[in-house]
């Protein structure tokens, strides 16, 4: 089987998707001739023509507009938002078009486009490239999210979310675009090709969106993680001994609450890891699902360990980053409470 960065497989979900169906389109800023900020379209464009392949004007509302247009007439539009930072001049097409085109149409029309986003720091990308805006996605009714950890889920879910009927967020951790990082800024990164879950299909395969992955079995706490913060999670329960399952949601938006309850259950204890600012994060909806459907079998008050309430900061980047010592020091507090 053929090894792949998390670029490569995203590279490579597109152009299985874009080879299967001529109405697939790809396009974004700097995405045709350049291939991409980050090199995930390159060669899509010399394969498939300036038609299904360009580049964008600068301008994100314009992107997506065009997008929700083309996907009322038919056609399947992956687009890249160069960063996810970089949304929110079009969050009102998003909010306002995409997500509600099926409900106020009464079904007669769906939008099935997919917007990638790099997302995450780790980077030094500083507060307008490093933000995690997941949670300003899942409070919208009509929208799906979805947050790879992995080449393998990225791709199998990338084109799931192309065939998908509905608008699909696509959010991709910039830190894990080349291999699984865990927080250890001062170590070299293991690269993907010397990892198990750099092993990717060429062809073409589907996982299902809303059905979240158990990376690591265990007995005594739950940690709930997405992202790069599955790596983390790992890392911090190996260094700490805590015997935790972790769960990688892969989905935020359907969520896979089953899996969640399940474990949550059976270990009475739960941490909830994520990258984004504490308040009003994705984990504080979580956090809650866990207390309503959990609560009997809880044995002590459910954690979240997450950013900072401020701007990502380029300065501190390592203190902001929720690393392993922060996640490992969650688990022997909730262990001990």
């Amino acid at each position: 089987m053929a090894r792949m960065t998390m670029i490569e497989a995203v590279r490579s979900a597109m152009d299985v998707s874009m080879e299967r169906s001529d109405d697939v389109v790809v396009f974004g800023e700097d995405v045709g001739y350049f291939g991409g900020v980050f090199r995930a379209t390159q060669g899509l464009q010399g394969k498939y023509g300036k038609t299904r392949c360009f580049d964008a004007p600068i301008s994100e509302s314009g992107i997506v507009g065009t997008a929700i247009g083309m996907a009322a007439y038919g056609l399947r539009p992956c687009v890249e938002i160069q960063f996810a930072d970089y949304m929110y001049p079009a969050y009102d097409q998003i909010t306002q078009e995409a997500a509600r085109i099926r409900y106020r149409s009464n079904g007669d029309f769906t939008c099935p486009i997919v917007l990638r986003m790099p997302t995450g720091g780790g980077i030094f990308g500083g507060q307008t490239h490093s933000q995690s805006p997941e949670a300003l996605f899942t409070h919208v009714c009509g929208l799906k999210v979805v947050v790879p950890s992995n080449p393998y889920d990225a791709k199998g879910l990338l084109i799931a979310s192309i065939e998908d009927p509905d608008p699909v967020m696509f959010l991709e951790p910039k830190r894990l675009y080349n291999g699984p990082f865990d927080g250890h800024h001062d170590r070299p990164v293991m690269p993907w090709s010397k990892h198990e879950m750099g092993e990717v299909p060429e062809g073409h395969y589907t996982i299902p969106i809303g059905k979240a992955e158990i990376r690591r079995p265990g007995n005594d706490v739950t940690v709930i993680a997405y992202g790069t913060m599955v790596h983390v999670a790992l890392a911090a329960a190996e260094e700490t001994g805590v015997d935790a399952e972790i769960i990688d949601l892969r989905s935020l938006l359907p969520l896979d609450l089953d899996t969640i309850v399940k474990s949550v259950s059976k270990t009475g204890r739960c941490v909830m890891v994520h990258e984004a600012t504490l308040t009003s994060g994705f984990g504080a909806e979580v956090v809650s699902l866990v207390q309503e459907h959990c609560f009997y079998h809880l044995e002590a008050p459910v954690v979240r360990v997450a950013g900072w309430d401020t701007p990502y900061p380029h300065a501190q980047e390592w203190d902001y980053f929720p690393g392993p010592a922060r996640v490992g020091r969650a688990l022997v507090d909730v262990m001990e409470a």
